[in-house]
């Protein structure tokens, strides 16, 4: 099936914005804005510019929303007061369709979710849980192309590497070839799982995750 991926953001997974945008302060040095409100999941974000169109987003549960009528995503409703972390990657693609049909199940199934505005679809699995613990990107769809990592703020901070861990990850690395390409983005076999990103910022090189 004829379809691309590309990068389009990291996800970090925290109990609260605060504690978030704290974690991003002390690993990075940068302050990141707020973002909004996804009230069909029950969570709210802060969202960051990392590159020409790739971004960084703290994602928690919101405590003021209702609560979601199927597990919120992310695996936010399995982290309790877990610290933050980077929790996963997200590429984007021009047929979400096509890229459920050919990627491994365990992405889940394309769902419709908005933050103010703005509306896409995106992978997420029945029970809320994040593939092979978050090492196999979620997908996604922004309408006509439109993505938000265009138009944010300049914070001087540009991803450089993400290697992207898992006992796994030759598998991992041959679901995405046949769609995805980028340099920056390396795939190590070990018996943890996890991610790793290398950010240069006004502080110089900084990582989260690892």
């Amino acid at each position: 099936m004829v379809f691309r991926l590309e990068l389009d953001h990291l996800a970090i997974a925290a109990p609260d914005l605060v504690s978030g945008a704290a974690y991003v302060r002390e690993r990075l040095g940068v302050d990141i804005p707020p973002g909004g409100s996804h009230p069909k999941m029950g969570t709210h974000n802060r969202l960051m510019k990392l590159g020409e169109t790739e971004f960084l987003e703290v994602i928690t549960i919101d405590p003021d929303a209702q609560p979601p009528e199927q597990p919120r995503w992310y695996a936010l409703d399995r982290q309790g007061d877990r610290p933050p972390f980077l929790s996963t990657w997200i590429l984007r693609t021009d047929d979400l369709d096509a890229a459920c049909a050919a990627l491994p199940r365990a992405i889940g199934r394309p769902m419709t979710v908005s933050r103010g505005d703005l509306t896409w679809r995106i992978t997420v699995p029945d029970d809320g849980s994040m593939p092979f613990e978050g090492t196999f990107p979620t997908i996604m769809q922004w309408p006509d192309g439109r993505t938000p990592g265009a138009t944010m703020a300049e914070r001087n901070s540009r991803l450089s590497k993400l290697t992207v861990t898992h006992p796994l990850a030759g598998f991992i690395a041959a679901a995405l070839a046949p769609h995805f390409a980028d340099d920056r983005v390396l795939f190590r076999t070990g018996h943890a799982s996890g991610l790793q990103a290398e950010i240069e910022t006004p502080e110089g090189s900084r990582v989260l995750g690892g």
